[in-house]
């Protein structure tokens, strides 16, 4: 037995075999109407016959190729049988159908022919491993060199070669790869490193940047003024860049690391509920045929039957070989889902509370930050919160740069 595939391109019939007139066999005598002999014969002639189902009311229905169903009628003549044609099916039936209807099949020509010359032209460049560099940047090289969206790929030059001529064209680039992927173009840019230029340190103190009690002090480069355990306020000089004596002075960019214990006051407020997403399993999905970048709704309308829904896509695009059409579908699904509820007791919302403060303090303290303590001023629930007033002690550097002017400046 042959493939399905294999049977549809060859072309099959559906027959249903009756009895009929008296047999005549090929000395010209009649015999008895038998069914079952046409079938025997027609096996015995190797026809391609399947799918045989022999009913009570003396018929049997069969499907049988296109070239075995021109040899049948011999065979049916001389077993008395008649039959009758169900169903035609395969791709002789298919084109014999298009022979007759001139103008669609022109139109699957026509059709044809469009995705075709769609498929020969250039509908999207993508960028990517570019940061200083600019996507405006690379684009103008890209259509000196004749790369532009709505260009024919034929036109173009060989990847390596569009790649040696956006290199020349962009000096800041190191290197740069360029794809052609269907109707896509992939322009990946790796950028030549330089390093930062040095900037030039004139004279400098190192001053307080907030009020602090001075925990730790380190002078790399300076005179330190302040010491552990000393209370300062913003703007004081904690580390001078004059150095020296009355006699024998001199001016330097002073360095070092100075830190200290800073006072915040943080309001918080949490939630004494959580709230939860779970889907039920109920779907509804809508398709869209894509044109370029227009999106057509084809399926899926009506109204949507779920109060709270989740939204998933997925999207197909039309190939041919190693060409990808600007044509396709979007498949989108809306999941049902329900929103459930969580109570959290008091204690637990406290801690969420205390977590979400301590981080985001110190991310604002910056590096090197710590929390030494922390201390709940006030505490009140009110409408389903939680409301906290608290003290935090923090450890952070607090030094920043005071430039030192010189005479003329």
């Amino acid at each position: 037995m042959q493939s399905p595939l294999f049977m549809w391109m060859r072309g099959y019939v559906g027959v249903t075999i009756r009895k009929g007139r008296r047999a005549t066999a090929d000395n010209g005598q009649t015999g008895h109407l038998s069914i079952e002999a046409f079938l025997n014969h027609a096996l015995t002639k190797s026809m391609m016959i399947w799918d045989i189902k022999v009913n009570k009311n003396d018929t049997a229905e069969l499907k049988i190729t296109l070239s075995d169903f021109f040899r049948m009628r011999p065979l049916l003549y001389r077993t008395g049988c008649l039959f009758h044609v169900t169903e035609r099916k395969g791709v002789p039936f298919m084109l014999n159908k298009l022979g007759k209807r001139k103008i669609f099949l022109g139109g699957v020509i026509a059709f044809a022919i469009s995705l075709y010359l769609l498929s020969s032209l250039v509908w999207q460049i993508n960028i990517s491993g570019n940061a200083k560099i600019t996507n405006t940047q690379i684009m103008d090289a890209a259509n000196k060199v004749g790369l532009y969206r709505l260009q024919w790929k034929m036109k173009l030059d060989e990847p390596s070669e569009l790649a040696r001529q956006l290199r020349n064209e962009l000096p800041d680039a190191a290197w740069i790869g360029v794809e052609i992927k269907g109707t896509h173009v992939n322009i990946q840019v790796v950028e030549a490193r330089k390093p930062d230029p040095k900037a030039l340190v004139g004279p400098r103190n190192l001053v307080a940047s907030k009020n602090a009690l001075v925990s730790e002090i380190y002078a790399q480069k300076g005179k330190p003024l302040v010491r552990a355990n000393k209370y300062v306020r913003k703007g004081d000089i904690l580390i001078s860049g004059y150095i020296g004596d009355e006699t024998n002075s001199k001016l330097v960019a002073a360095e070092g690391k100075v830190k200290g214990l800073v006072w915040y006051t943080s309001t918080i407020e949490t939630p004494l509920k959580k709230y939860y997403k779970e889907l039920t399993g109920e779907t509804k999905t809508r398709g869209y045929l894509v044109l370029g970048s227009k999106a057509i709704k084809l399926s899926g309308y009506g109204k949507i039957p779920f109060e709270q829904y989740e939204t998933s896509q997925s999207r197909q695009t039309l190939q041919l070989g190693k060409f990808i059409l600007p044509v396709g579908w979007i498949t989108e699904r809306l999941m049902d889902m329900n929103i459930t509820e969580h109570s959290i007791d008091l204690k637990e919302a406290r801690e969420i509370g205390l977590a979400e403060a301590r981080a985001k303090l110190l991310a604002q303290a910056g590096p090197e930050s710590r929390i030494v303590s922390e201390k709940i001023l006030h505490e009140k629930t009110d409408n389903g919160k939680v409301y906290m007033e608290v003290h935090f002690e923090v450890e952070e550097l607090i030094m920043q740069e005071q430039p030192i002017a010189t005479q003329g400046e």
